[in-house]
């Protein structure tokens, strides 16, 4: 059948100095892993999770994480800040993939702001896309364009589905 890995942020940002971010990652409805919110460190739920991948790629998908965060939480808030958003607000991410039974797949990526849709990442064309035209959504809009962190975690993330799929399949059999 298809499956599909979603890996979840919810950032709440209170004002400018503090941002609490939040994240997940599920196959199906499977919880696989949560990001600390303190240290950024990844949280193992199932036990086949962490020895799909190398420890060397643990490190490098948590370095990413790191780098993502990071960046993310600044381009928020400096674009708060430029087009006088108010705080404190809520930013949503979705991004994931989908794995087909023919071994082809289809990557998404959706954002939202305080509960509303906000941008969705146009895989084919590379580009993010407004689902709300404000000073904000723009601004966003345009820094995502230039964004490395985001499609190198993406990326990385992503390129291993299938063993995840294939070491998950027991888990998945059980539901």
């Amino acid at each position: 059948g298809t499956f599909t890995i979603r890996l979840l942020q919810i950032s709440t940002f209170q004002n400018t100095s503090f941002v609490d971010t939040q994240g997940l990652a599920l196959l199906e409805d499977i919880r696989l892993a949560s990001l600390d919110k303190h240290s950024l460190k990844i949280h193992f739920y199932q036990p086949w999770v962490r020895p799909v991948l190398r420890r060397n790629d643990w490190d490098t998908i948590e370095s990413l994480i790191k780098i993502y965060i990071q960046q993310f939480n600044h381009l928020s808030n400096k674009g708060a800040m430029q087009k006088d958003v108010p705080y404190p607000f809520v930013v949503q991410c979705v991004a994931g993939c989908e794995l087909y039974p023919n071994r082809t797949h289809r990557v998404f990526a959706y954002m939202g702001y305080n509960g509303q849709d906000f941008l969705n990442f146009d895989v084919d064309n590379v580009t993010w896309l407004l689902s709300q035209d404000t000073d904000f959504s723009r601004y966003i809009q345009a820094a995502l364009q230039n964004y490395t962190a985001f499609s190198e975690v993406f990326e990385f993330f992503f390129s291993d589905m299938e063993v995840l799929v294939h070491h998950g399949k027991a888990a998945l059999e059980r539901q």
